[in-house]
């Protein structure tokens, strides 16, 4: 796939120069296609092409898997978002009180506050302050303690745009023995991750950012060796190895991250995020990063002079498809209503102009963006 035929499956461009991605994307031409389609399929005959819709689900599980690097499709777990994701290791990890977890002050609050939740069961929360723009990895060193069972963190910080060396965590919980958790939402679709070279115990990412995809459609993963235990968090009639022998009663449940479906799936939303993946993998996610990198790199060179400074992180591998603007005097809230005035969609986090290209954008839309700047 060439990137004119990637970018025509977005007619928001003939509109807006979006750069919002870290919040909601807009959905591709193919994806809305299949949410046509199901809505077609059920107006017209229900249950009787059931059998399509679950070989298509089956194919998204296998999609999302080679995304990651999954050892299986069955490793994966289709969920409604990202906060589901994280429950459901947050309540069903077999803490014991005193443990605790540690994770970055400026998490997203939904990698936050459902760790925050477990004080009823006597978990200790140490969260670990950011230096300026990144996070050091010596601070979250001494933020464990004997006591520490697991570390949550996102790929990508979603205020700060900075991204975490996914590896360098990783090798660091295996040789603590502790339980590797990510959040991957502002990272799948924009930038490779590997569960495997990088130790990923679990994680979760809903498909409405950069995987370009409707809203309560995403995925999760679940090492094999944890399945047993952790304790299955929503369990239902498709949790078990039968889950059609609706009058059997025969609860053993599923020796993988199927046990976690329990009920029934959005089937036209997970359909829709297929589509978007196949395009991820028809283009490359080399090719997708390296794209992202290219257009906010061209961004961070340019906006001083339009009077905006680069408050992210931009060395070397924490560069990510985020960056953070501020300027001295004109607050970021201000700044996005001038440029949708412009015809430019950018957001503001944490007092910062946040903007946020996918792949399909253009360095002319930057330079609309750079031009429409208020200054």
């Amino acid at each position: 796939m060439e990137w004119a035929e990637f970018r025509a499956q977005f007619p928001i461009a003939e509109r807006w120069a979006f750069f919002d991605h870290a919040a909601v994307a807009p959905i591709p031409l193919t994806a809305a296609a299949a949410l046509r389609e199901y809505a077609d399929e059920i107006v017209h005959n229900g249950i009787a092409t059931i059998l399509t819709w679950v070989k298509r689900l089956a194919h998204v599980r296998s999609l999302a898997a080679k995304l990651i690097n999954a050892p299986s499709p069955d490793d994966i777990l289709f969920v409604p978002n990202t906060t589901v994701g994280i429950g459901l290791i947050a309540e069903g990890f077999p803490w014991q009180p005193g443990d605790n977890v540690v994770l970055p002050a400026e998490e997203y609050p939904s990698n936050l506050y459902p760790w925050m939740n477990l004080a009823y069961r006597s978990v200790e929360v140490r969260t670990v302050p950011s230096c300026g723009n990144r996070i050091v990895l010596d601070d979250i060193v001494n933020a464990i303690t004997p006591r520490t069972r697991l570390l949550s963190i996102s790929a990508v910080e979603f205020a700060s745009g900075f991204r975490n060396d996914l590896d360098a965590l990783g090798e660091l919980c295996r040789s603590r023995g502790i339980f590797f958790f990510v959040d991957a939402i502002q990272a799948l679709g924009a930038f490779p991750i590997d569960v495997q070279r990088s130790g990923i115990d679990a994680l979760a990412a809903d498909g409405h950012k950069w995987m370009l995809a409707p809203e309560g459609a995403g995925f999760g993963y679940i090492r094999r060796e944890w399945v047993e235990r952790l304790h299955p968090i929503g369990v239902g009639a498709h949790s078990v190895v039968n889950p059609f022998e609706y009058h059997v009663n025969d609860f053993r449940l599923k020796p993988h991250a199927g046990r976690w479906e329990g009920g029934a799936l959005n089937v036209p939303g997970l359909s829709a995020l297929g589509e978007s993946l196949e395009l991820f993998h028809a283009l490359g996610m080399d090719a997708i990063s390296g794209k992202i990198l290219d257009l906010t790199d061209y961004l961070c060179e340019r906006a001083p002079a339009h009077g905006w400074n680069v408050f992210s992180d931009r060395k070397g591998t924490a560069r990510s498809g985020i960056v953070a603007l501020t300027h001295p005097t004109i607050p970021s809230r201000d700044a996005i209503k001038v440029l949708k005035a412009a015809g430019v969609i950018a957001n503001s986090r944490a007092e910062r102009l946040r903007v946020s290209p996918h792949a399909y954008n253009t360095f002319d839309e930057i330079d609309r963006l750079l031009a429409a700047l208020p200054a």
